[in-house]
C-alpha cells in the first residue's frame, strides 16, 4: 500500500520530492522573487554603490567558455580548470552587477585558496553588465529563474555525472547559489537513487500566502507584485502546490524524475 508523507512549508517554496513506492516531500525557501522585488527598492539601490573600475588579468588560465543549454540558448561562463583532473567543482554566482571582472577575480581567489578544484563563474544575465545601481536593478528585476535554471543545468552537464559541486554567491548570487544547490541535489539524487526505483523532482512555486509567510518582511508587496509578472497572471495557492505534489507522487508521473 502506498503511503504519502508531505511536510508542508509553503512560504516561498521550492519543494523537492523523492518517491520510492511511497512519496516524501522536503521543502525550503526560494529567494529569487524577493531579489526581483528588491530591484525596485530605492534604499537597496542607494546602499550598493557602483563597483570600482577593475580589469582582471588571470594568473591561473581562466577563460570565457560557452555552455550548451537545453533551451537552445548557449550560456557564458568564466572557467578555471583544475591543474590535475578532478571531480571537485565550485560554481560561482555573480552579484547583481553581472559577471564582471570583480567576480572573475573572486573565482580565481577561490581556485588558489581551495587547491585542486575546477571553478566556474556563471553569467546569469547572458552578457549584460551593469556599472551603476540603476541598470543593476533593471537586470536583476528582468531576470527569469527559468533561464537561470537552464544555465545551471548546462553547467552541471559540463561538470559531468561524477562531479562533486559546491556553490557560492553574493547578494543576488546568494539566492542563485541556493537554487543551484537544490537543482544539483535533485539531479544527482535522481541519478543515484533511480536504480532503486526512487524518483526525485522539485517544485519552485514562488510566493504562497500562508500563516508562516505573514511573518516575512515585505511579503505583502512581494505577493502583490508576483501576479503581474507570472505567465498566467495569477498567484499560486497552497492547493495548486498540493495538486502538483500529488501528481508527482502518483503513478501518473511515473516516468518523471530529476526535474
Amino acid at each position: 500500500m502506498k503511503r504519502i508523507i508531505i511536510f508542508l512549508l509553503f512560504v516561498l517554496p521550492a519543494c523537492s520530492f523523492a518517491q520510492i513506492k511511497s512519496a516524501e516531500t522536503i521543502c525550503h525557501t526560494s529567494a529569487t522573487e524577493k531579489f526581483a522585488v528588491l530591484a525596485s527598492n530605492k534604499k537597496f539601490n542607494r546602499d550598493h554603490p557602483s563597483p570600482l573600475p577593475y580589469v582582471h588579468e588571470t594568473q591561473a588560465g581562466g577563460k570565457m567558455i560557452k555552455l550548451k543549454c537545453a533551451d537552445g540558448v548557449e550560456a557564458n561562463a568564466y572557467y578555471i580548470e583544475a591543474k590535475v583532473k578532478s571531480n571537485n567543482w565550485i560554481f560561482v554566482f555573480q552579484e547583481w552587477w553581472g559577471l564582471n571582472d570583480h567576480i572573475k577575480r573572486e573565482a580565481e581567489n577561490l581556485y588558489n585558496d581551495l587547491g585542486n578544484v575546477n571553478v566556474i563563474a556563471l553569467d546569469m544575465y547572458d552578457g549584460k553588465l551593469a556599472t551603476d545601481p540603476q541598470n543593476a536593478g533593471k537586470y536583476m528585476g528582468e531576470f527569469k529563474q527559468a533561464r537561470g535554471t537552464e544555465i545551471v543545468k548546462g553547467a552541471i552537464a559540463f561538470a559531468g555525472p561524477s562531479a562533486k559541486i559546491g556553490t557560492i554567491g553574493w547578494c543576488f548570487g546568494g539566492g542563485q547559489s541556493m537554487q543551484a544547490a537544490l537543482e544539483a541535489s535533485v539531479r544527482y539524487l535522481a541519478a543515484d537513487l533511480g536504480p532503486e526505483g526512487v524518483r526525485v523532482n522539485a517544485i519552485s512555486a514562488g510566493p504562497v500566502r500562508t500563516l508562516a509567510a505573514a511573518g516575512i518582511a515585505g511579503f505583502k508587496k512581494l505577493y502583490g507584485s508576483f501576479a503581474d509578472v507570472a505567465p498566467l497572471r495569477s498567484n499560486i495557492t497552497p492547493e495548486d502546490v498540493g495538486k502538483t505534489a500529488v501528481w508527482l507522487c502518483s503513478d501518473l508521473s511515473s516516468a518523471v524524475t530529476g526535474e
